[in-house]
């Protein structure tokens, strides 16, 4: 098995949660990986090998699982043996608050959530049903696709046709303290993105030289840590472009003090000038008629 790797997870921009749409095998690159959120996979049609945690076997007619915190699993596009499409959703047990959950309305959801943690596999009635809803996702605004999360997972919670993966809860083969590690940079970096960020001040947070910090980072990451940092910038501008401010503010809002070289950087990473991407996402929200 190759090395495990941590996968590092923004929201979709404009969500509190990730969702995405494969349909290249390459856009997923086959690795052996965990992260810290939830994960809804749905797989309209193939066959593929599936492979989450201890548990190893092969998918026919599509897949649906959702996976629970920290199980390593192997990308869904390996083994796939016809034309490749993929729905992910990735979210954090509180995105919708700490609280959310403990309401009695969520019970089935929030135990739906403590299964998953054993991964969870479901049968062809619950995955034409909740495929259904989750293709029209990538299309919606942002308070539809909310609504349409809720609605899958309470099918989800409700389903009979389900397998659990695991006789007990996965335990991730993946330090706790590196996992730590990776979510303290985070949290520093969400927390200072909007100022000039010294990775002196990032490496000290969590006891390492700056060499050994950049190498670590990297070894992790896939990324350098200034590569991270401006990911996370222009993210952050992505969802303030969507709102009446204007690019000189946004750029200084994510931590830009020159506007070149915010609007290189945007470039760079969208492919797109702020201005366009502005208009695009627009357009896409609220045609012309």
């Amino acid at each position: 098995m190759a090395r495990l790797e941590f996968e590092k997870i923004q929201p979709t921009v404009g969500n509190s949660f990730r969702l995405y749409h494969a349909t290249d095998e390459e856009s997923c690159r086959v690795y052996w990986h965990h992260h810290p959120e939830y994960e809804i996979v749905y797989i309209p049609a193939g066959k593929g090998r599936r492979q989450i945690g201890r548990h190893l076997s092969r998918y026919e007619d599509g897949e649906l699982v959702f996976i629970g915190p920290n199980i390593p699993h192997l990308n869904f596009a390996y083994g796939q043996s016809s034309d490749f499409e993929e729905f992910v959703i990735q979210l954090r047990e509180d995105f919708l608050g700490k609280e959310f959950l403990k309401n009695v309305e969520m019970e089935s959801i929030q135990l739906l959530f403590e299964k998953s943690k054993r991964g969870l596999a479901f049968g062809m009635d619950t995955k034409r049903k909740v495929g259904e809803k989750i293709q029209q996702m990538p299309t919606q605004t942002g308070f539809e696709r909310m609504m349409t999360l809720l609605w899958v997972l309470q099918e989800m919670a409700l389903a009979v046709d389900v397998e659990l993966l695991h006789s007990e809860a996965n335990s991730p083969d993946v330090p706790p303290k590196e996992t730590e590690r990776l979510r303290r940079i985070y949290s520093f970096v969400e927390t200072h993105f909007q100022t000039d960020i010294n990775p002196n001040e990032v490496a000290e947070t969590v006891n390492l030289s700056l060499p050994a910090f950049c190498r670590y980072f990297k070894k992790m990451t896939h990324q350098t840590f200034t590569e991270f940092v401006n990911d996370y910038r222009i993210n952050h501008a992505r969802v303030m472009l969507l709102q009446n401010i204007n690019v000189a503010e946004v750029a200084y809002e994510c931590g830009f003090n020159n506007l070149s070289h915010f609007n290189r950087t945007f470039r760079k990473l969208t492919h797109q000038s702020p201005g366009e991407y502005r208009r695009q996402f627009s357009t896409a929200l609220y045609p012309l008629s």
